[in-house]
């Protein structure tokens, strides 16, 4: 990638297989990570999901899987996203034995000193603008993430609601990078609203090095 800031892409259970084998298989060029966090799959259909996504190019180091370490650890894929009730980053990394890159979604201060203890990779924190995946939650917003990004000793990636016009506050405030449910997902073109965030992310992190 052109920047040194991450660009995440999660699931929101909203596609079948086949739909969201074809949204990855066209968007992977233009993002670091494809979270696959389809809570209602069985082991088996994300152990498929995984193969084919494998099979039509898409390279493991940027798929990542939520709370199967098992299935992330066997096919080294890049990394694990743990939820609040997940397995802790300690005891998936010990499984993993530093295979894998281990994540840890945080919600405070407290979650984000716990998840550098427990020896997380980085965390996703948010969600930081009012959206449709937590209806009726306010956003925490610009300041909370920049007073997390303040405290916290690994990268911090922000999610919820960021459109490509908030993505230069985003990186003003402090973070690592960004991650994207619906906006790449539910877009009637993923693949160009991929670039879009992308180059988003470019000029952001173009006028930070300044």
């Amino acid at each position: 990638m052109s920047s040194s800031y991450e660009f995440h892409v999660i699931s929101n259970g909203e596609q079948d297989q086949s739909k969201l084998v074809s949204i990855v298989e066209a968007i992977h060029p233009y993002i670091d990570a494809f979270h696959l966090r389809e809570r209602s799959w069985s082991a088996r259909k994300l152990s498929t999901t995984v193969k084919q996504l494998l099979e039509i190019g898409v390279p493991a180091h940027k798929l990542y899987i939520n709370d199967r370490v098992d299935i992330a650890l066997a096919y080294l894929l890049g990394g694990v996203q743990l939820g609040a009730e997940s397995l802790s980053p300690l005891l998936a990394r010990a499984v993993c034995e530093d295979k894998l890159r281990v994540g840890r979604s945080v919600h405070t201060s407290e979650e984000v000193s716990a998840a550098y203890s427990d020896k997380a990779d980085y965390c996703l924190y948010g969600h930081v603008y009012p959206t449709s995946s937590k209806a009726g939650l306010p956003g925490r917003g610009i300041t909370s993430l920049a007073e997390i990004c303040a405290i916290s000793r690994i990268p911090v990636i922000a999610i919820g609601g960021i459109t490509t016009n908030r993505v230069k506050e985003i990186i003003q405030a402090g973070a690592s990078g960004i991650a994207i449910m619906s906006g790449i997902m539910d877009a009637a073109d993923p693949s160009s609203a991929a670039i879009e965030y992308r180059g988003a992310l470019d000029q952001a992190a173009a006028k930070a090095s300044v």
